[in-house]
């Protein structure tokens, strides 16, 4: 899908992604990790929309995708730990009220390393390491 988007939107690719600054890579990052969780949600869960709203508030912030980071952080090779590295380490200058430190800090880097793979067209790899990441329990059927 990625391929296809890229390729009909006529982007040129970075040759080495890594030559991007960390929060540039970060800011592409964070649109998958959106996009890869509301759809994991909205293909798992049949909730109203107002629910699955707030069922992705729960991925989508800091400690969420720090805790996403934490399921997958041993999976990733030596490139993929050096992308999050480089966006663990970045200075945004800001840090939202409601997140702890680490927790940010760990998520930019999560989103670093989504931007990286994005770029590089490892589609197949970041649906690897989200569904990792993302413990999102279906919806039961009732029982009878």
């Amino acid at each position: 899908m990625h391929s296809d988007i890229v390729q009909s939107m006529k982007i040129e690719r970075p040759a080495d992604p890594l030559s991007l600054p960390a929060l540039t890579l970060a800011y592409l990052g964070d649109t998958v990790y959106d996009l890869y969780v509301r759809t994991t949600l909205a293909e798992t869960l049949h909730l109203p929309m107002r629910a699955l709203h707030l069922e992705a508030a729960k991925h989508v912030c800091a400690a969420g995708q720090a805790n996403a980071y934490r399921r997958m952080a041993d999976k990733l090779s030596e490139a993929e730990q050096a992308a999050f590295r480089r966006g663990r380490n970045a200075h945004s200058g800001t840090v939202p009220k409601h997140a702890d430190v680490r927790d940010y800090r760990v998520a930019t880097g999560l989103e670093s390393l989504l931007g990286y793979l994005y770029l590089r067209g490892e589609d197949e790899r970041i649906g690897e390491l989200m569904r990792l990441a993302l413990t999102i329990e279906p919806e039961k059927e009732p029982e009878s």
